[in-house]
């Protein structure tokens, strides 16, 4: 039996190391759009990954811009496997890091820097917790075959990465686990259990130009029929289904003293259920046609075009993951760790994998403002960072439920 007072002194002791291995991390850009920091970012999780017995296999992301996806496996003595997801790239441009003096700093329980939170300490939570389950959990350890997958690109679309994590699941992998930040609600430590799906749109207005002093009459004017078009969008999002639309970019025109042609505006929507993403793409593709602006002339109309960019499908509320939930929130009890659920409005790597097997999120320690490099002198604003005292409590609550998972 698991003793709980031995694994939370292993765990406090090897915090240390774990952290020394974030801030080298930390120290690496590994913005999507830099490969090369990306690969060396991967390269080191590899070896430090490796004295745990993990092979590693650098697998080419099917975008020439983006580095290598790392996939990590230790094969146990029988076949049952438990999948563990992260992801190697963050959002910050090297020279944005360096333009906001952003990187580690430690101010008492805050580490800040770039990935700290998202996802780099995931990354750790998940060497803290094998590093706890090969000493105080051996044959469970060995027996279980473990697979590692670090997407390169999550934070731009990838769906080849869903595709590399699928070929090497089979009917004996019990779960995925997916080491995105946790949630907080009070003293609860919230998992994630569904995700909304994204779709990003563009709309294309094509009118007629014409000199704008001259021969007003001939355009039609494409900007505003754009600017028609754009409130219908906005007017699609409905709360009640979590259905959101957002207008992101707009665009259009040449010079002042031209009716403009054409106007382009890119946005997104996004939505939990499946249903409520079907009715929103839909509603917005109906838009699509003639437009109600005209040539006063002689009637030539805009035109309105409407394309889908990109589809990440929603990962709804389902049996299999409210499965795994309970697991945590049973390991929870017997820690007096409070957990609950939450449904995340933010993709991640789980809506790409959660019908392929059980998938359960929010695993990794607790932090806040991602995506964020900012400091004000004032204090209102200040960038990513994670929280030092969260890691040990999650990594014991991750180690008890993944043992659950493996004896259930």
């Amino acid at each position: 039996m698991l003793n709980i007072d031995s694994l939370k002194t292993f765990l406090a002791a090897e915090l240390p190391a774990a952290l020394e291995l974030l801030r080298q991390m930390v120290g690496v850009n590994s913005w999507t759009l830099n490969p090369e920091g990306v690969n060396r970012l991967a390269k080191f999780t590899a070896e430090t990954f490796a004295p745990l017995g993990f092979a590693a296999e650098f697998v080419p992301s099917n975008d020439p811009r983006f580095g290598y996806h790392l996939v990590l496996a230790r094969l146990g003595k029988t076949s049952r496997s438990v999948a563990m997801v992260s992801h190697l790239d963050t959002v910050f441009p090297q020279e944005e890091e360096l333009r906001n003096n952003f990187s580690w700093l430690v101010e008492g329980d805050r580490i800040y820097g770039p990935g700290t939170q998202d996802i780099k300490g995931g990354t750790v939570m998940m060497w803290l917790v094998l590093r706890a389950l090969q000493t105080h959990a051996p044959e469970v350890f060995e027996a279980t075959t473990w697979k590692l997958f670090l997407n390169s690109s999550e934070e731009m679309f990838s769906p080849d990465f869903g595709q590399l994590c699928r070929s090497r699941f089979d009917a004996q992998t019990l779960a995925a686990l997916v080491f995105e930040a946790e949630g907080r609600l009070g003293e609860e430590r919230l998992v994630v259990v569904a995700r909304k799906g994204r779709a990003s749109w563009r709309v294309s207005v094509s009118g007629r130009g014409a000199h704008a002093g001259g021969k007003h009459p001939q355009g039609a004017n494409a900007i505003v029929q754009l600017g028609h078009i754009l409130p219908r969008i906005a007017a699609l999002t409905d709360y009640s289904r979590d259905l959101t639309f957002n207008v992101g970019t707009i665009s259009g025109g040449t010079v002042l003293n031209r009716v403009p042609h054409e106007a382009l505006a890119e946005g997104e929507f996004r939505a939990f259920t499946p249903e409520a993403y079907a009715h929103g793409k839909a509603a917005l593709l109906a838009l699509a046609g003639p437009g109600e602006v005209r040539s006063p002339q002689d009637g030539f109309t805009c035109e309105v075009k409407i394309e889908i960019l990109s589809e990440s499908r929603p990962w709804p509320r389902n049996e299999a993951t409210d499965q795994l939930y309970q697991l945590w929130k049973q390991a929870g009890d017997e820690l007096k760790i409070p957990v609950n659920l939450q449904e995340r409005g933010g993709l991640s790597d789980g809506n790409l994998i959660w019908d392929a097997v059980p998938t359960l999120d929010g695993l990794g320690p607790w932090g806040d403002n991602d995506h964020c490099s900012e400091r004000s002198v004032d204090g209102t604003k200040v960038p990513e960072y994670v929280e030092v005292s969260g890691f040990v409590p999650k990594a014991m609550l991750n180690t008890v439920a993944i043992l659950k998972l493996v004896n259930r």
